[in-house]
Formats: structure tokens, C-alpha cells, sequence
């Protein structure tokens, strides 16, 4: 696995079938939607133009305070994305807001996303319709569902269509390869060079073929996968990686049915360090079982790498591993990092016997939601 440090030791388990796991367990196409993520974000950065969606011009003419990302779930992480790659080089502050309710200081001279796979995720809805009652500009980005016929209505509300047919977690590429393109034609976020896109598909789509876990079923992702079966999780990475962080644990809970703590350096180095222990403690540490990924990017500050150096040196675990996202921007690390970690996930669900694409605790809990309207 490009990037990444083997293991302090290692059981020598052979690896299960996964191909035959797949066979058996995948029955909603979990492995070709992960599959076709970089040519989703290739289409996704293509469909958004100013000739497609004339309405952009004037947006991009607004003086706007910011932007409030409205989304839950899958449809919500691309806003976290986007919240990151603003804070390290875009004009204008994304805020993230996965819930009914807008924040209190929200007035109209904030942008407003809203973002639903179905059209239907009810406190994007409320949200939404709160803010359109309140005179906001709002741009839906979904498949349908009664978010989609919002614009209808409401003369500052506008559309970029989806592509559906999925689960949402498995669409990100759809949906931040939108996202970013209307921030990029809005002028929030920096427009890359003629060419450069194409560049990072080619990069990744070569990460796709060399990640894939049917392709090389015993390879390093199995391996690490195999590790992680029977051991707890935490995920480590810089402030800057957090949606990466925040998106695979989210992957581990959907796909694989497991937990996953996440660690934000240098942050949890004032805190969460004293109860990872493996150094200058009398007691066990209660981290020693567990698999540690750190995750990292070839632009992190020189003072984060030194602090995830001395971590990994002195890790009380003997399951640790630092995976580098590559690319030339933080864009493409993290593009790099979700696919890599997809991977992970999908792994990890069929060694645990688990079809990825089951979520019977969420259905049934909207199903009681809509049984108490």
C-alpha cells in the first residue's frame, strides 16, 4: 500500500476469500459504486458551468458573508470538504449545519446549500424551508424528492440535479464533484489550471485500480482489514484531514457495522495523548489493542508531522500504521484517502459477513420517525 508503514508486528493470518465474501454479501453493488467514484467526479466537476446553470452568473456577483452547508449523513459530508479546503485556501468560511435548525447568526447575506441524495432527509427539509421563508438564497443540490420541486416555489432557490439510483454514501463523488464545481464557478474556491483536473482523475483512477481489494484479495488492504476484525479502531489525522477522518468512520459504521474513535492532531496531543499512555505511565494503556491509523498529507505543518512521528515511535499498540494521502493539493490528498479507506471499509464488512449496503437500524428508526408525525 503506497504511503503506508507495516504493522509493528504482524500474525501472518491468511487472508479470507474476499472475492467469494463479495459474491455472496454484496447484493446492492457497494463494489461498482466504489469502483466508478473518480469517473463520478469527473462528470460531476464537468456538469457544472455557467451555461448549464445560467443563475450562477448573478450568485457569483453577490457579496456573500459565507456559506451554510445544510446535509446529513453521505449528503452531508461533502460539506465538511468543503468546510476544510476554505479554511486552507478558499475567500470565503463554509459552516457545517446536519441538523433542523439554522444557527442563530445566520442572516441572508449567507449562502445557503442544501444537500439530499433522496430530496427527502427531513431536518434538510425543515431547515431549508426555514431558510427560504427568511428571504435566503438557496441552492439544492439532489435527486428529487421534495427538496428538488423547492425551487418551484421559491424564486431564490435553484437546482444542480444529482445522480440517484444509490445510497448516498456511496455517491460522494456525485455529490462533492458538484459541490466543489459551484464554489469553484461562485469564486469561493480557487480554479485550477486548464488541465490539472484531468491530471488528478488519471492519478486516481490509477489509486482506484491499485486499492481494489477484489483485484489483489490478498494484498495490503485485506491484510490491514484482517487486522482490524477483531480490535478496536481510532483514526488520527491533522485538523485540516478531519472530514477524511470523520467520513471513514462514518464508512466503518455503515458499511462494516463497526465503531471508530477519531483523534484530531495537535488537538488530542493536549488531551486525549495522557489516555493513550506508552510512555511514562504505571498502568496499561487501554489503546494497546488497537488498530491506529494515522492518516496524513504531504502539506501538513512541519510541527503536526514531527508531533504524528513521535506518536507512531512511541504508540502502545504494536497495530499502527501511517497511510500519506498523495497528490499535489489537499484536494486530491483527500480524494486519494477516500478511496483508499472505501476500500478499507468494503474490505472489512464482508470479512465480518456483513452485505455493505445493509442499514436496518436506520430504516427502522424512519420508519418509527414517521409512524409519530
Amino acid at each position: 500500500m503506497s504511503g503506508t508503514e507495516q504493522p509493528h508486528s504482524s500474525e501472518g493470518t491468511a487472508a479470507p476469500s474476499l472475492v467469494d465474501l463479495a459474491l455472496a454479501l454484496d447484493n446492492e453493488g457497494m463494489v461498482g459504486f466504489t469502483r466508478a467514484f473518480v469517473d463520478d467526479l469527473r462528470r460531476g466537476f464537468n456538469h457544472v458551468s455557467h451555461e448549464r446553470f445560467p443563475w450562477m452568473n448573478a450568485l457569483s456577483r453577490s457579496k456573500w458573508t459565507g456559506v451554510v452547508c445544510l446535509g446529513m449523513g453521505g449528503s452531508g459530508a461533502g460539506g465538511e470538504f468543503l468546510s476544510s479546503l476554505a479554511s486552507f485556501q478558499g475567500k470565503l468560511p463554509v459552516h457545517v449545519q446536519r441538523d433542523y435548525v439554522l444557527p442563530a447568526w445566520w442572516d441572508q447575506n449567507w449562502l445557503v446549500l442544501a444537500t439530499s441524495h433522496s430530496g427527502n432527509t427531513e431536518e434538510t427539509l425543515e431547515a431549508t424551508e426555514t431558510a427560504l421563508k427568511s428571504g435566503a438564497t438557496v441552492v439544492i443540490l439532489s435527486t428529487g424528492g421534495i427538496l428538488a420541486g423547492l425551487p418551484e416555489l421559491y424564486p431564490n432557490c435553484y437546482l444542480i440535479p444529482s445522480v440517484g439510483g444509490q445510497p448516498p454514501r456511496s455517491a460522494f463523488g456525485h455529490i462533492f464533484s458538484r459541490q466543489v464545481g459551484l464554489l469553484r464557478h461562485l469564486g469561493m474556491l480557487p480554479t485550477p489550471q486548464e488541465g490539472d483536473d484531468e491530471v488528478m482523475f488519471d492519478r486516481l483512477q490509477k489509486a482506484m485500480v491499485g486499492f481494489d481489494i477484489l483485484a489483489d484479495p490478498e494484498g495490503d488492504i485485506a491484510q490491514l482489514a484482517i487486522c482490524m476484525v477483531d480490535r478496536p479502531i481510532a483514526l488520527i489525522g491533522p485538523t485540516e484531514l478531519t472530514p477524511v477522518l470523520n467520513r471513514f468512520k462514518n464508512q466503518l459504521n455503515e458499511n462494516a457495522a463497526r465503531f471508530a474513535r477519531v483523534g484530531i492532531v495537535p488537538e488530542m496531543n493536549h488531551n486525549e495523548s495522557v489516555a493513550w499512555g506508552g510512555i511514562g505511565d504505571d498502568r496499561d494503556s487501554s489503546g494497546i489493542d488497537h488498530v491506529v491509523l494515522l492518516l496524513t498529507w504531504k502539506g501538513m505543518h512541519t510541527r503536526v508531522q514531527q508531533r504524528m512521528d513521535w506518536m507512531i515511535a512511541h504508540a502502545a499498540t504494536d497495530y499502527a500504521w501511517k497511510i500519506e494521502g498523495e497528490g499535489d493539493t489537499l484536494l486530491e490528498s483527500m480524494l486519494h484517502l477516500c478511496i483508499l479507506t472505501d476500500w478499507i471499509s468494503l474490505a472489512l464488512s464482508f470479512l465480518h459477513g456483513k452485505d455493505p449496503a445493509s442499514i436496518g437500524p436506520i430504516s427502522a428508526l424512519k420508519a418509527h420517525l414517521d409512524s409519530v408525525d
